[in-house]
């Protein structure tokens, strides 16, 4: 298992997710690490990420298998090609699909342990299954179809100072 975050290979121009961007001072920062066959990560949801008392919003549970999925994503493409994780040029994948099944409530007060496994995998695209369970018990299912990021989200470089709109 990487000891290194998929998530911190990311390049700084793009960590900004909040799900699991490590620049998102106010994000989750969900730390994906691949171990060549899956990517596993533990998330400890806070109080405040509340649905009714004593369990966990539905909406932060989508949002962790989104970025899990991401995540696992881009390290089997890295896997795929032979390159280690943050090499040159950087392989970021998004999501294209998210599909969460909550099979039961998962209770707020303990870490969650998420599982992502490759389903299927082309140059451009990836299908992810993953898990969240709590306590040892599998509460939430999702799969993730992820895509390569495509150019026209890549960040454009700030305008010079003589090149601002006025």
């Amino acid at each position: 298992m990487t000891d290194r975050a998929v998530q911190d290979t990311y390049p700084e121009d793009l960590s900004h997710c909040y799900g699991c961007g490590r620049v998102n001072s106010q994000g989750h920062q969900l730390k994906s690490h691949w171990d060549g066959r899956q990517a596993v990560a533990r998330f400890e949801p806070e109080g405040h990420h509340t649905a009714i008392p004593g369990f966990v919003y539905g909406g932060l549970l989508a949002s962790l298998i989104d970025c899990h999925g991401t995540g696992t994503a881009s390290a089997a493409a890295y896997q795929a090609e032979g390159r280690p994780l943050g090499s040159d040029p950087p392989m970021r994948f998004v999501t294209a699909s998210l599909h969460v099944d909550f099979l039961k409530p998962t209770p707020l007060g303990g870490p969650l342990d998420l599982r992502g496994v490759v389903e299927e995998q082309s140059d451009r695209k990836v299908v992810v299954a993953i898990t969240i369970a709590a306590e040892g018990t599998v509460c939430v299912k999702g799969q993730v179809v992820a895509v390569r990021m495509p150019a026209t989200m890549a960040p454009r470089p700030a305008a010079r100072a003589d090149e601002q709109c006025v």
